[in-house]
């Protein structure tokens, strides 16, 4: 962000942000871009180790303050922590970057892993999205952006379960959208195809072209107040206008197609 642009977006959105999934991929694109416009960060992931290398990295880079939350957001508790940990900070954006996926047959999935995603990509968005949304709202401003995938937007076979989760988180944000803006609150779904970062290794799929996790990061802050949904990077706009002039059950196919090819491995 430039100066005067970094300015107002400190304005609107208040001293602090909440990042999850900050330690890697688009969370950590989208902290280095946080504390450029000059935001303290609350940092959350699983992995402490990481998460207070970035914290270090930020403080000294931007001169920002920082907190480190080593949480995994599939237990119920951690939500709760995070709660109490911000209790007392001027927070106005929340960014739910986190998230992770599964990939081949339905079921051959291992049901633990289902339930996590669940846990992970649904109820630890729309829980943290409520206790936030009632802050901002309660304020007059505030910002929530929600993260939805192209895949989000029809059935995927051989990622079946991971597309309804994101389908889930694309829903909730439009209807936030529309629901949060007479009350001050800005609500963003960024729906990102397939992204160079660390999603493709623990979904165990093999993804060929990839946006940057810094693209992404800057189209969705760039878009945040001004869209519903954005879909950051070329990437992913032009696989968005390939498949939406295509009858729903059309898009199904050819989703499952792509995603055939990215877990071909998976049958070997």
């Amino acid at each position: 962000m430039n100066q005067p642009k970094a300015e107002l977006f400190k304005t609107k959105y208040g001293k602090w942000a909440v990042i999850t999934g900050a330690s890697s991929g688009i969370g950590r694109a989208l902290a280095n871009e946080l504390a450029a416009a000059g935001l303290n960060l609350v940092l959350v992931a699983r992995r402490q180790a990481e998460l207070e290398q970035v914290a270090k990295y930020l403080s000294a880079r931007y001169g920002v303050e920082t907190r480190v939350l080593a949480v995994d957001l599939a237990n119920a508790p951690s939500l709760t922590q995070i709660e109490d940990e911000t209790k007392y900070l001027d927070v106005g954006l929340l960014v739910a970057a986190a998230g992770f996926g599964t990939a081949g047959n339905f079921l051959d999935a291992k049901l633990e892993d289902e339930l996590a995603m669940m846990d992970v990509n649904c109820r630890a968005v729309m829980q943290l999205s409520l206790h936030f949304g009632k802050q901002f709202a309660e304020r007059g401003r505030g910002g929530l952006i929600l993260f939805s995938s192209l895949v989000g937007y029809q059935g995927t076979p051989r990622a079946a379960h991971y597309a309804a989760t994101k389908a889930y988180i694309q829903t909730l944000a439009e209807a936030l959208h529309v629901e949060l803006a007479p009350r001050g609150v800005d609500v963003l779904s960024s729906a990102p195809g397939p992204v160079n970062s660390g999603f493709g290794a623990r979904a165990d799929m093999k993804m060929g072209a990839a946006e940057k996790p810094e693209t992404v990061a800057r189209v969705t802050l760039a878009a945040l107040g001004k869209k519903m949904t954005v879909t950051p990077g070329a990437l992913s706009k032009f696989l968005t206008w390939s498949l939406m002039t295509a009858p729903r059950g059309l898009r199904v196919r050819i989703m499952g197609k792509i995603m055939g090819g990215m877990t071909k491995h998976l049958n070997s």
